[in-house]
């Protein structure tokens, strides 16, 4: 994924980068419809120019950013997924392993109560 490229360059752990081109290989699959981008430094995918879900890397975890709301919506998977999370992201040990399907009702809520929104991120 070409729009990823120097981003994954720049985690140093061949371990770390290969589980984010792992999981965003997932999303394209998945997803296809989504748009691939890189905004504040940030891997990130998009729908018709609204934010959908977000990517960091840290030393010891990967980032996923759903928005609140879908924090607040999945809280009780994403605690029964065993990730520690915070009101605006996911916190996914890179020493654990990644939960597919939470993955996926974050970007399935996502699409569907962001269907008519015009911004990128929820008002």
């Amino acid at each position: 994924m070409e729009v990823f490229a120097d981003y994954l360059k720049g985690i140093d752990n061949p371990d770390h980068r290969a589980r984010m081109e792992e999981i965003f290989a997932w999303i394209v699959g998945k997803f296809p419809n989504l748009k691939p981008k890189i905004a504040w430094n940030q891997p990130m995918f998009t729908d018709h120019d609204t934010f959908i879900i977000g990517f960091s890397a840290s030393k010891q975890h990967m980032a996923v950013a759903p928005e609140k709301a879908g924090i607040v919506r999945l809280s009780e998977d994403i605690v029964q997924a065993g990730y520690d999370h915070t009101k605006e992201l996911v916190r996914i040990r890179w020493d654990g392993p990644v939960d597919y399907s939470l993955l996926e009702k974050m970007i399935e809520y996502n699409i569907e109560d962001k269907a008519d929104c015009s911004t990128f991120w929820r008002k």
